[in-house]
């Protein structure tokens, strides 16, 4: 339920080490998502991170984009 927005720090062991560039829910994956400035030694594919969302920190996963290969949307 949570919404991952602009500016919002990004998180590596408790320590912030980033900020998201741009977030929203996605209803294709029915969960937030976000792009974020990380270290690039944190931006491996399964590298596990957190996002504080209204003092609330929520868990992250690094992944490959595109986040959604196929849509319904899709011709």
């Amino acid at each position: 339920g949570a919404i991952p927005r602009p500016g919002m720090s990004v998180l590596h062991g408790g320590v912030v080490v980033g900020k998201v560039a741009s977030g929203s829910f996605s209803p294709t994956l029915e969960t937030g998502i976000a792009t974020a400035y990380v270290p690039v030694e944190l931006a491996a594919t399964g590298t596990a991170l957190s996002i504080e969302i209204r003092k609330k920190t929520v868990p992250a996963t690094v992944v490959k984009t595109p986040f959604v290969t196929s849509t319904s949307l899709s011709s």
